[in-house]
């Protein structure tokens, strides 16, 4: 379901972009992913709100990012180093481990989708098929 991403054109300077940026922009890149892989399954509006929730919450991406940190390149472990060392806080309801992992998900999910698409629709189908 990585259709969507496989044809896109990096687009601008994600060098320029701060992390924290990168992973707001990531973030809506997981949720638009998530939400296709949803949208022909037979349930109503609140139940498909529930299953998407479930996989964008920070435990999920936070899983996520341990079943593809063996596929990474040491720019991509970087990059999302930096951004867990940005993540100074994080919701009451999380643990802190997990938020920074999650914030680090997300950032990779932004850099890729602005910087490599190819490399992120090959990441959104290991992950499906994982």
């Amino acid at each position: 379901m990585n259709y969507w991403i496989q044809n896109l054109a990096p687009y601008g300077s994600p060098e320029e972009i701060g992390v924290i940026q990168l992973a707001w922009l990531g973030d809506s890149v997981w949720e638009l992913h998530q939400r296709l892989r949803h949208v022909h399954t037979p349930l109503n509006s609140k139940e498909l709100h529930l299953s998407v929730v479930n996989e964008v919450n920070a435990d999920a991406q936070s899983k996520s990012l341990e079943d593809i940190e063996h596929l990474l390149t040491s720019f991509e472990i970087n990059l999302i180093r930096r951004a867990r060392n940005k993540t100074k806080r994080s919701p009451k309801s999380s643990n802190p481990v997990i938020y920074s992992r999650a914030t680090g998900f997300e950032t990779l999910i932004g850099w890729l989708f602005l910087k490599d698409p190819k490399r992120l629709s090959f990441i959104f189908e290991y992950l499906e098929f994982k």
